[in-house]
């Protein structure tokens, strides 16, 4: 299935709607704007299995730069807008993208990137009137062929995953040469496991840029159903596009869950969520209270998944599952999930350990082998770094975090980079970071610092490193507060114990409504 082929049979039908501003584009509109995209790429020269980059906001173009990439056989690289110059250059340069389209909003950040890549043409979007260094999307792609280009064939996205050192990691597949209306893995596990058809309505409340919502939008599109995109998540607007939009399937993340309990009783029971069938979360663990009362408002059409960009492996899990098996991720659907120790071997049911996958599709990083040798073991293997235990039935359970790792609100966040960061300001000795709990965001990013000088701590210093985050680092990355230390608790080969600086802020902790 492909959206070309319901531009045939429904041209009238909507593909999407933007909720902020009622926008509606067609199938048959989106098949003349991607099919625009993909001649203007085509003219610069862009060939199967070349990469573009998109830098851009939620809305009707996102999709019509993606559909038109993916009928040209190119990869799309879709790059957070919420990421620094440098990190923007940094993913820009490993993946090789020739092209870059950037919304109006993100012109400065772009070009503070292409000064240090190898980006040939920089297209801005929504821009009124001329950008020095871009061309003007809406002028330049407005007058191209609107039907096909001669030599379509499946392009794909490629997707960046941060590693445990911080550093993004791109996740390529191949561009076989393939139709471009090839089946898809994706599109048999959600047609499968969550009964996505061509009249699904499904609402997308965060930035097409992560990999869940992109993919699941332009599965949506394959099946020829409508997707409702929210520029950004705001609870009562999520509800009401709900109700408005007779919306029956979603995907969220567990802070949304905590953000729309905390409304007031009345404003949660203004809006009628009844036709919602289908309500599936992932990229985050979600609190067992959190969940309970999910399910108590919304009855038993709350789904998870565990999974990564990776795609080595897919854990599932059904309502009446999570009800009879409380805090699990389910059970193994893509590979087989083994729980090995510290010394590489199969523990027993019931035991804690690292989760691997078996038996599934191999996991591979473009540009990075030996993260993908750090992520397998000897026999073959692979893991995403988290950690958890199987039961006797076969149900998956996460007890830990990979190595640490912050997530906020949905986004996971790598503590070493941030690290690697602060120990370079002339007044830190040592530093460590790690997530403490937030309310509304499941954690935040707390900083661990042994000054230089013990009588420079306090709230300067303390203001002066944020600061300095805030200059060379995403926000969502930066401390949002730091503590001082004496020194931190190191072994003498250097390793550190972030658990003994971590685990008080943690003791005792339950997320409350």
């Amino acid at each position: 299935m492909h959206p070309a082929k319901h531009a045939e049979q429904t041209p009238n039908a909507p593909a999407i709607i933007v909720a902020d501003t009622g926008l509606t584009v067609t199938y048959g509109a989106l098949e003349r704007s991607s099919n625009r995209v993909a001649h203007g790429l085509r003219a610069r020269g862009l060939q199967p299995g070349a990469v573009i980059a998109l830098l851009m906001e939620n809305g009707a173009p996102f999709f019509e730069v993606a559909w038109g990439a993916q009928r040209a056989g190119l990869y799309f690289v879709c790059i957070s807008t919420r990421l620094t110059a440098g990190e923007i250059a940094y993913i820009l340069q490993d993946s090789g993208a020739r092209a870059l389209f950037a919304s109006v909003e993100h012109v400065d950040a772009a070009r503070g990137a292409l000064v240090s890549t190898a980006v040939e043409t920089a297209i801005v979007i929504g821009a009124q009137v001329e950008v020095e260094g871009f061309v003007r999307y809406e002028a330049a792609f407005a007058d191209l062929p609107e039907t096909p280009i001669p030599d379509q064939t499946a392009g794909r996205d490629m997707l960046y995953s941060s590693g445990t050192t911080g550093r993004p990691k791109g996740v390529k597949g191949p561009v076989t040469g393939a139709p471009i209306d090839s089946p898809d893995g994706l599109l048999s596990l959600t047609t499968a496991l969550y009964g996505l058809n061509p009249g699904t309505r499904y609402l997308s409340p965060a930035p097409l840029y992560h990999a869940a919502p992109l993919r699941w939008c332009m599965a949506v599109h394959r099946l020829g159903g409508v997707t409702v995109i929210m520029q950004k998540f705001d609870p009562e607007a999520f509800l009401a596009n709900i109700a408005r939009h007779q919306i029956n399937a979603t995907q969220v993340v567990p802070t949304m869950f905590v953000r729309m309990l905390k409304l007031p009783p009345d404003v949660r029971g203004r809006y009628d969520v009844s036709s919602l069938v289908m309500a599936v979360h992932a990229a985050a663990p979600c609190p067992v209270s959190v969940k309970a009362q999910m399910l108590d408002w919304w009855g038993p059409v709350i789904h998870e998944y565990y999974a990564g960009t990776e795609g080595n492996g897919f854990v599932a899990i059904g309502p009446q599952e999570w009800l009879a098996k409380k805090g699990s991720v389910g059970r193994a659907i893509l590979g087989e999930v083994k729980i090995c120790g510290e010394d590489g071997e199969e523990l027993p049911i019931g035991q804690e350990g690292v989760i691997y996958f078996a038996n599934g599709p191999a996991l591979t990083y473009h540009n990075a082998p030996e993260k993908v040798a750090e992520a397998t073991n000897r026999q073959g293997w692979t893991t995403l770094g988290d950690v958890g235990y199987l039961d006797q039935d076969g149900y998956l359970f996460l007890t830990d975090r990979k190595a640490f790792m912050i997530i906020s609100g949905g986004v996971n966040i790598y503590p070493q980079e941030i690290e690697n960061l602060l120990i370079t300001h002339p007044k830190v000795a040592d530093a460590a970071v790690f997530g403490v709990p937030n309310a509304d965001f499941g954690e935040e990013v707390k900083a661990a610092i042994q000054p230089l000088d013990l009588a420079q701590a306090g709230d300067d210093l303390a203001a002066e490193l944020m600061a300095y985050c805030r200059a060379n680092l995403s926000p969502i990355k930066c401390p949002r507060s730091v503590d001082f230390h004496e020194a931190l608790p190191r072994h003498a080969t250097g390793k550190l114990y972030k658990r003994l600086l971590r685990d008080p802020y943690w003791a005792g902790h339950e997320s409350k409504i």
